[in-house]
């Protein structure tokens, strides 16, 4: 089982098919890892199958994503977390929801195959494969740290105006300040940026032409 995991986990080219304007780089999506290991799996003989959970830490709902690959007598499963953002103007609460699980989807894909997403849409040159066994999300922040301070209710609500009005692609704000941060773009939420994150979101955007 292990053996054939190790071979797939050599073969798989999994290509960044995706194109984000607002960071400007191409990135791979959940779908694009799934249409490559398919035809790995089948000559492996292997079967994939991904559930998703909803779970509650520290009063925070979460999609929990489990990635389970069986040969029909051993299993390897793996694991990973997203969160829903709290406002999202244009979004419906099942995009929300579909939104968090693709992202938890994307990590487990990562962790189970040993995708490097280092230059990926949402992760930074901080991040870390996650074991193919044991996998562990992160889901806090480092206790000892101060808590920042983040923009006004005002501002959050001003740049979620701008991002509408100029047609932002959400994902794509997201991912900056991930990248400011050197985290994972999940563990972003605009209402929760500091002030120099704020300027530098709201500069590029009034670069921008409004949306037609």
């Amino acid at each position: 089982m292990h053996k054939k995991l190790l071979k797939i986990q050599a073969e798989l080219k999994a290509p960044k098919n995706q194109y984000n304007d607002f960071g400007k780089y191409s990135y791979r999506s959940c779908e694009d890892i799934l249409e490559a290991v398919k035809p790995l799996l089948a000559e492996q003989e292997l079967l994939l199958t991904i559930t998703d959970e909803l779970v509650s830490i520290d009063g925070w709902y979460y999609i929990k994503a489990v990635i389970t690959l069986t040969d029909g007598e051993n299993l390897i499963e793996v694991s990973a977390l997203a969160r829903e953002t709290e406002v999202r103007p244009k979004f419906d609460s099942a995009q929300l929801t579909g939104s968090a699980s693709s992202y938890a989807r994307k990590y487990a894909l990562n962790g189970l195959f040993l995708i490097d997403d280092t230059k990926d849409s949402d992760t930074t040159n901080n991040s870390n494969q996650q074991s193919t066994t044991t996998p562990k999300p992160k889901v806090a922040q480092n206790s000892s740290q101060e808590e920042p301070e983040y923009i006004s209710t005002n501002k959050h609500s001003r740049l979620e105006s701008l991002i509408t009005k100029k047609g932002a692609n959400r994902d794509g704000v997201h991912d900056v300040i991930a990248k400011i941060r050197g985290c994972h773009a999940v563990d972003v939420h605009l209402d929760k940026i500091t002030e120099p994150e704020y300027q530098a979101i709201t500069k590029e955007l009034n670069s921008r032409e409004d949306a037609k």
